[in-house]
């Protein structure tokens, strides 16, 4: 019977979790074989602070594989939950986890309801954060044991998720899956079917590399062809910094068919994150690292340099009338406010709202020079975002024009934008000296 576990909620005199069943599309997977057992009290009845309710299940496969599904699906979930799946397969296999269906409440940094996934069960690496209705590639996880949260708030909400796993081999190839936990002094990374054929759509691979703490990791790539868009919003590879998928921590994020230059990280870990959507396909790649002393000079080209160090960012910026009393005078030229900034962006003005003393606009975006941590919101090739304009007069701004905008993100993803920040009317003949910044060194 193909079908999807349901209503998980058990006996008062038993620890065993009872499962009702409801038709589903075929799945790979058969659930007579899946044994879930309750952990922590009754599942999801225990309330936290907030309000929130709680449910934790672990999740062991009689044999090689299960389903997992959000509470009440195909049901809308409940409000104000806090639910966490914890997968255990054998010893000496990894687990590969995939999404059949997920319908959760929409937002471009998944702040409201979301899953987590992480590798391991106590401070894991997170795999990816998930939310809307986009369907993730398989994750991979490094061991044999892998961590789904699903939170939702007070407020919109959908059907949820329901998703497939099972155990496989740790370097085990196959079409549909990638990546895993490298920590030999040097070796190769690849994506799905190379070079055999194109690598298939909706993957997501996470490879994590670990080296010792007293050195660095070096990452060069020999072959390299994913598909090509001007921001890198489709198929691309993103490294950062440390363990964890963390935009503050982003090295670079790459696409088309030019290799980057080689990428050296801060620190003993680095993670390499590929993700194709589900439509165009290229190649692939082909990557090298290196474990390298820790003195080595640590320096990166990335194609979009989207951070700048968390240690020198500024205290961030909020209105003030000492800051509006200032005069209102950009500071120095376009190269030298780019390393500086936080976010570089072309952009068209399209509503501007003023409001306690600060202007509120919307940006229809031209180009997007340094991405850092703003918020861009998607609808099909139409990119925007929203800045705030601290001072509503400095600098001034007026809708249908179009201006260079550089300036620090707030913590709601927003552009802010200061006095001294560098914005100027957007002029064709400024194109080529801002692809020529998007290279620079910072």
């Amino acid at each position: 019977m193909d079908s999807t576990v349901l209503g998980r909620r058990p006996r008062a005199d038993s620890a065993e979790v009872h499962l009702s069943f409801t038709s589903i599309p075929p799945l790979p997977v058969n659930l007579r074989d899946l044994s879930v057992r309750q952990v922590s009290g009754t599942l999801c009845s225990s309330s936290l602070s907030g309000g929130r309710l709680c449910c934790v299940v672990d999740c062991i496969p009689t044999h090689a594989s299960g389903v997992i599904g959000s509470q009440g699906y195909p049901g809308v979930y409940p409000p104000n939950t806090k639910c966490v799946w914890r997968i255990t397969v054998p010893e000496g296999k990894v687990v590969v986890l995939s999404f059949r269906f997920i319908d959760l409440e929409s937002d471009n940094l998944c702040r409201y309801d979301y899953v987590d996934v992480y590798s391991g069960h106590a401070n894991g690496q997170r795999l990816g954060r998930f939310c809307g209705t986009f369907k993730p590639g398989a994750l991979v996880s490094t061991g044999n044991k892998m961590l789904l949260q699903m939170v939702s708030d007070a407020n919109t909400a959908g059907s949820g998720f329901l998703s497939v796993f099972s155990a496989a081999h740790p370097h085990e190839r196959g079409d549909q899956y990638c990546g895993g936990r490298l920590d030999k002094p040097s070796g190769t990374f690849k994506t799905p079917n190379w070079p055999e054929k194109d690598y298939p759509a909706g993957v997501t691979c996470a490879w994590h590399i670990v080296a010792p703490k007293n050195q660095i990791i070096e990452v060069k790539f020999e072959k390299f062809d994913v598909e090509r868009d001007n921001y890198c919003r489709y198929d691309h590879v993103s490294i950062f910094n440390g363990a964890e998928i963390n935009d503050a921590k982003r090295i670079g994020k790459y696409c088309g068919d030019s290799p980057p230059a080689p990428v050296f990280s801060e620190g003993n870990q680095l993670l390499i994150q590929f993700l194709s959507d589900l439509s165009l396909t290229a190649d692939g790649f082909i990557g090298h690292y290196k474990f390298r002393p820790k003195k080595f000079p640590t320096t990166t080209i990335p194609p979009t340099t989207t951070t700048q160090p968390v240690t020198t960012r500024p205290i961030p910026l909020k209105y003030s009338v000492a800051l509006c009393q200032q005069k209102c005078k950009r500071r120095g030229t376009l190269e030298s406010n780019y390393c500086s900034s936080h976010f570089v962006i072309t952009g068209t003005v399209i509503t501007a709202v003023m409001r306690e003393g600060s202007m509120y606009a919307t940006v229809s975006i031209i180009n997007v020079y340094k991405e850092g941590s703003l918020a861009i919101q998607q609808a099909g090739k139409t990119m925007s975002t929203k800045i705030v304009i601290l001072c509503k007069k400095c600098p001034f701004i007026r809708r249908g024009l179009n201006y260079i905008f550089m300036g620090q993100v707030d913590e709601e993803g927003r552009g802010k934008i200061a006095p001294h920040h560098f914005v100027m009317v957007f002029k064709t003949k400024n194109q080529k000296g801002l692809n020529v910044l998007k290279y620079k060194r910072c």
